[in-house]
């Protein structure tokens, strides 16, 4: 985008030098000198707006255009009401009444873009129509990436409605998200049909804003780069479980979110003596043992669970164990123990 922008800014100041050797050939009085220099400082006038304009959002061009035309129509309806009758019929007071609802246009002008461009989020200004649309205020963005969508817990937090974010999908990730599914391999197969069915769920709900990105992004050939460029220029947040891809990020200033974070700081505790619910998965190494996983993935071993592989139980922690990928969760069956509904 900036060695577009620079290319189009050489080519406009090019424009106008020759425009200034065609005037000056045009008119004989003109010197050339002159012509070139009042053309290139009026050229390098405009690239400096250009600059000074640099992250000017079209919602604020949209606000302006509409504070402008509220307050000129406001100043048309002062200027010809009754209140300015008694100087149109003096023409001693004919410089007055001009000055005077000049006045008028400027500060009404002023006032309603102001105004306007206080509120530009409480309206969404789109040509050729106005639409009044609280639902479309500015929020904030976040850029998904695969292995957000993979890992599925994304799913459970959006459904919560606590995510106040727009989710912003990148054609490029359902793509890779295919060719995941399509993958010979069965565990990337699986993978990638998880992925898809995650974001079919997320499709689904309807309090969800979720935004499908057509454009490709010409930023390099890696899907990382990809979406780090893409959040970068949308100003927008990356959701990933990707840890490599969050230090990229990082390294462009680009913020991140952390769903392990995220479910670290909600999950229960895991202290001893706690009851906690949860789901056996699987039959253990010992006899009459069963195995589940907490919020935050560590394992659960229960103690005489076997026979309620499949479904939902209530445990009691017995003891807590560190290990090499965070921590081991032992613990009794309760007696209440209910069956998965």
């Amino acid at each position: 985008m900036k060695k577009t922008l620079l290319i189009v800014r050489l080519f406009f100041l090019l424009i106008s030098i020759l425009g200034c050797f065609l005037m000056s050939y045009a008119v004989d009085d003109w010197n050339l000198p002159a012509v070139l220099f009042v053309g290139v400082s009026i050229a390098a006038l405009v690239i400096l707006t250009d600059l000074l304009l640099e992250g000017f959002s079209l919602r604020g061009l949209s606000a302006i255009s509409f504070g402008l035309a509220v307050g000129a129509m406001i100043a048309y309806l002062l200027s010809n009401s009754p209140l300015f009758e008694p100087l149109e019929t003096d023409p001693d007071l004919a410089q007055t009444l001009y000055l005077s609802r000049l006045a008028l246009y400027v500060i009404s002008m002023y006032l309603a873009t102001v105004v306007a461009l206080r509120g530009k989020d409480e309206f969404n200004l789109v040509i050729p129509y106005v639409r009044f649309s609280p639902q479309n205020v500015e929020s904030s963005l976040v850029v998904v990436d695969t292995s957000a969508l993979i890992d599925g817990r994304i799913e459970a937090i959006c459904e919560s409605k606590w995510f106040a974010f727009a989710l912003i999908i990148p054609r490029f990730v359902l793509d890779e998200l295919q060719l995941i599914a399509d993958a010979p391999d069965p565990l990337r197969k699986e993978k990638g049909r998880k992925g898809l069915q995650v974001l079919n769920s997320l499709r689904l709900m309807k309090h969800l804003d979720l935004r499908i990105h057509e454009s490709d992004v010409q930023q390099g050939g890696a899907v990382d780069s990809k979406l780090v460029f893409l959040a970068e220029a949308m100003k927008a947040k990356l959701l990933t479980t990707d840890y490599n891809l969050a230090k990229m990020a990082e390294f462009h200033q680009v913020e991140w979110l952390n769903i392990t974070s995220l479910v670290k700081a909600v999950s229960q505790e895991t202290a001893v003596g706690n009851t906690l619910t949860v789901k056996l998965v699987r039959a253990g190494k010992d006899a009459a043992q069963a195995i589940g996983y907490l919020t935050d993935g560590s394992m659960l071993v229960v103690n005489n669970g076997r026979e309620y592989v499949g479904q939902e139980v209530d445990v009691t922690i017995d003891s807590v164990v560190p290990s090499a990928g965070g921590k081991m969760v032992f613990g009794s069956l309760l007696s209440g123990s209910k069956e998965e509904s």
